[in-house]
């Protein structure tokens, strides 16, 4: 899915990529190399200027169309994948920054008019000289510097505050020292100062808002590029054949352009997301900014380094556009900063302060907060001195009793069983939990369970298991991964024999989690042994308490005995107990309502950012602390970018836009998440971390759990390829 959710912005992407196809392909762009990296304009550059998409993030009183981020975000998006040549993105950075301390600034309407401009910052410092400030030094090279008309530029006070000026004309163009840039397509250049004296500052220039529209357009335009890659990445490997296949059908190959894709959304997310702080504090937009960095601008790079190595030889040729593209990903990484310092700057930040993920206003569906409100303010009377942990599973009480009554156990399922409620009604019900700070409810494997018999079971089923469930009164399990099957549920053996009034099944279930403490299973079985795979299989619910059922737990490497073997030996199963019609056991088993629970925030099960900011916190079980604040901040970029995606979900949903490769990227992502944000974990801790003080370590040893359950990483990556990018199915 693309970075805009707006329609107005999806059309103004869809311009702008036209005007770059017609007047800046990649094939023009690449005769003006020695041109562009001099600091020369493309030929476009009318076409943008005349547009307005160098004003349009700016103020009307200068020009300006008053757009705003988003839509600067938008353009960068498609200036990467288009591979736009020439300073537009250091123009518009440099003129949001002037227009963030002074809106009526005259530079505005000379860089609103076509005038290309650049940021400078790093590596110059600044000292008093009466009412003057004097600065010296050599700059960072800075993206588009040479050949630019203005310079906003950074100097570095004694006291460690930033000192900002404007330099133009002959006075700029005599201080710059051109670069030998990595990107082909626009210029670098380094700023001497030796000596300069400065009486005309800009002053209040907000830090943290610089660091997001660069951390945003940067991270944007990161997005552009991999979505180039992803593209040429399947067209490549769904042409190209070896050993009488495409290559496309190999699962290495499906692998590596699934994980493509992945970075791609995630960048996507996290250009979105730093667009969307603009209108937040201080603190929120230091948030934005650096996961930005940390989940689009670096890893572009090695989107387009796994690109190349689809491409084979040929990408890696002067001819291949890969290069440029992989050029542009290492300058954008290389010109932001270092993983390091954005890491840190991240944790530190989080340590204090949470990215807030709200999308409705707080006084939003006020008929349904006083409804609510009252019965949540009882439920969280009776929770005090409760153990919260027990709110992953509904149990039967009086807090669950309100919660039934109240219709917010399962909110989402159609009347009577809940309210119907869409992606904003959901969100508000989460908002009302949080303020009290409770947990919402959850039936676990009935999740899975309920809509299916909502949608294909009869009405006695319905009534029998809905209601007992969402009262706790009901537990379930999954009787479906064998040992000879795993993943690939079609493959499976257990039998289902008619018999009268019901069936007799025969067979093993293996990590069924929770089993020993379970009233009811569903259960896949075969009922016609001679049909193709996904044909001859039947959906069963079995009563865990029925003759013939051996629950054996499965000690696991944690020590705990989450899982377990179920033996199915002749058990007897009612003929009402069959859901829907025979054979059509597949289909069930992937049924979901079309009125999905909204999933907001991303709180990971393991490796979970709350883990190491309590390790941090509390200091006795830590290494080094600067290490643990990196790690914490890559964990809690890692957490920001799920829910990123979450949200850019609902808001989907809200608008009637089609989901695309979303869904399938986030349950992959939160798998790797956990395992990387465990490992983080563990390698903070030190000497402590051979210990099971802390459960840390124990924490480590469960992540099986996440990377098995729901098939495994690879599984879920030949999903992607095969059934999101169309990639052929293996032979």
């Amino acid at each position: 899915m693309p970075i805009p959710l707006d329609d107005d912005l999806h059309d103004l992407a869809s311009s702008v990529a036209g005007t770059a196809a017609r007047h800046a392909p990649v094939t023009d762009t690449r005769e003006r190399l020695d041109e562009l990296t001099a600091g020369a304009l493309p030929p476009v550059w009318s076409q943008l200027a005349d547009s307005g998409l160098l004003a349009m993030h700016l103020p009307e009183q200068v020009g300006g169309g008053a757009a705003g981020l988003e839509a600067l975000v938008a353009v960068a998006e498609v200036s990467g994948k288009s591979m736009l040549p020439g300073p537009w993105l250091p123009s518009v950075v440099a003129s949001s920054v002037v227009a963030s301390a002074d809106a009526t600034h005259p530079v505005l309407e000379e860089l609103a008019g076509g005038a290309p401009g650049a940021l400078v910052r790093g590596g110059l410092t600044a000292s008093r000289d009466g009412a003057d400030w004097v600065v010296t030094g050599e700059s960072h090279p800075a993206l588009g510097l040479t050949g630019a008309a203005h310079a906003v530029v950074a100097a570095l006070s004694e006291d460690g505050s930033d000192v900002w000026f404007v330099l133009s004309g002959s006075e700029l163009a005599d201080r710059v020292q051109s670069a030998d840039p990595v990107d082909l397509t626009r210029s670098v250049g380094r700023l001497r100062a030796d000596g300069l004296r400065v009486t005309d500052l800009l002053a209040d220039v907000p830090s943290a808002f610089v660091d997001l529209v660069v951390a945003a357009t940067f991270a944007a335009e990161a997005a552009g590029l991999a979505a180039w890659a992803v593209e040429t990445a399947v067209d490549h490997v769904s042409s190209r054949v070896q050993f009488g296949k495409p290559i496309g059908s190999f699962q290495a190959v499906q692998h590596k352009t699934a994980m493509m894709l992945l970075r791609k959304e995630i960048a996507a997310a996290a250009a979105w997301d730093a667009a969307r702080a603009e209108a937040h504090d201080e603190a929120q937009q230091q948030l934005a900014a650096a996961q930005a960095v940390l989940n689009a601008v670096v890893p572009a790079v090695d989107v387009l380094v796994e690109l190349v190595s689809l491409l084979g030889g040929i990408g890696f040729t002067w001819e291949h556009d890969a290069h440029l593209y992989w050029r542009r990903a290492m300058s954008l990484s290389g010109l932001v900063g270092t993983t390091d310092e954005w890491a840190a700057r991240l944790g530190e930040v989080a340590l204090e302060h949470e990215r807030d993920f709200a999308f409705l206003a707080g006084d939003a569906q006020p008929e349904l907060r006083a409804e609510i409100g009252p019965v949540l303010d009882r439920v969280a009377e009776l929770s005090v001195g409760a153990d919260r942990s027990t709110w992953a599973r509904v149990r039967p009480g009086p807090t669950t009793d309100l919660l039934f009554e109240a219709k917010l156990v399962a909110p989402h399922y159609p009347a009577p069983y809940g309210r119907g409620a869409g992606p904003e009604e959901q969100a508000v019900i989460v908002d009302e939990f949080a303020k009290r700070g409770l947990q919402q409810p959850g039936t676990v494997i009935g999740e899975w369970v309920l809509p299916t018999l909502l949608v294909h079971g009869t009405e006695a089923q319905q009534q029998r298991f809905v209601d007992p469930t969402l009262r706790g009164e009901i537990i379930w399990c999954q009787l479906f991964s064998e040992p000879g099957a795993g993943s690939d549920l079609a493959s499976l053996t257990t039998r289902a024999v008619k018999v009268d009034g019901g069936w007799r099944l025969q067979g093993q279930k293996v990590w069924t989690s929770g089993a020993h403490e379970s009233q009811w299973g569903v259960c896949l079985a075969r009922t016609d042994a001679d049909a193709p795979k996904h044909k001859g299989i039947s959906y069963f619910l079995v009563d865990m308490a029925s003759d013939g059922i051996d629950v054996r737990p499965l000690k696991q490497s944690t020590g705990r005995a989450e899982f377990n073997e179920v033996f199915l030996d002749d058990v007897f199963v009612p003929d009402e107990c069959l859901v829907g019609e025979r054979e059509q056991g597949w289909k069930l088993a992937v049924t979901t309502l079309s009125n999905e629970r909204l999933s907001m925030g991303s709180r990971l099960t393991h490796g979970g950012a709350h883990e190491l900011r309590g390790v941090i916190v509390d200091g006795r079980q830590l290494g080094r602390r600067d290490d643990a604040v990196r790690a914490y901040g890559r964990c809690v970029a890692r957490e920001i970018a799920l829910s990123s995606m979450n949200l850019r979900s609902v808001l989907a949903r809200l608008s009637g836009l089609e989901l695309g490769a979303g869904i399938s990227v986030q349950k992959l992502y939160n798998s790797l998440a956990q395992r990387d944000g465990a490992a983080d974990l563990i390698s903070v801790l030190g000497p402590v971390a051979a210990t099971t003080e802390g459960g840390h370590a124990i924490d480590h040893l469960g992540l099986p759990a996440v990377l098995f359950g729901g098939g495994t990483v690879e599984i879920q990556l030949n999903v992607i390829a095969q059934r999101v990018l169309g990639l052929p199915r293996q032979s």
